[in-house]
């Protein structure tokens, strides 16, 4: 079974201002592809074969680099390209809106916890939020193409995701990684993590 890259739902321009058309361009079309293909090329002909990506992640042999880095570089980036999208920002509503209250007692406390988890991280990786089984919020941040559900990960089910690579947001922002962390918040849609955080 070979993995696919998954259609966008919206244009490359979709997002401008906050993420620029040829930054989307390069990076869904190049880096997603690239790890989509490389996936494809280790896991043919071995166990793996026939396994989800969430099989092979969770089960996942951290030694072995190549379906670490491509693996989680697929899996990482479906989820992003996922939770974004033009007619979003704002707050957050419904269930997942009630959980993050909850957990951070407020929306503003849970950005600010998020935000400094994406801007520290050193070098390039991931911010997460994940649900847990007994429905309890976490975040937290990983190195590289790893995430939550990796043997190393910090657990819980992925729910939201901002990819911190310099690769995401450099045209646009340079440096300035504060900036895209900020503009990243007006694409987040809302209602599409609420309807993964209700069927994890």
């Amino acid at each position: 079974m070979a993995f696919e890259l998954p259609k966008l739902n919206y244009a490359f321009d979709a997002l401008e201002p906050n993420i620029d058309a040829k930054t989307m361009e390069i990076h869904y079309g190049k880096h997603h592809n690239g790890y989509t293909n490389n996936l494809n090329n280790i896991i043919s002909g071995t166990e793996n074969e026939n396994k989800s990506i969430e099989e092979i992640l969770q089960s996942l042999n951290l030694e072995n680099k190549g379906l670490r880095n491509n693996g989680g570089g697929y899996f990482n980036h479906n989820l992003f390209w996922q939770i974004m999208g033009p007619n979003g920002g704002g707050s957050p509503t419904s269930e997942i809106s009630d959980s993050i209250n909850s957990q951070f007692e407020s929306f503003e406390n849970f950005k600010a916890e998020f935000s400094k988890a994406a801007s520290t991280r050193f070098g390039s990786g991931w911010a997460w939020l994940c649900a847990h089984e007994n429905g309890n919020l976490e975040i937290c941040s990983t190195a590289n193409q790893d995430n939550p559900i990796m043997p190393n990960g910090c657990g819980g089910n992925p729910i939201l995701c901002l990819d911190v690579w310099e690769h995401a947001y450099y045209l646009n922002y340079q440096n300035r990684r504060p900036d895209y962390i900020e503009a990243f918040f007006n694409v987040i849609n809302w209602e599409e993590v609420n309807r993964i955080f209700l069927n994890k």
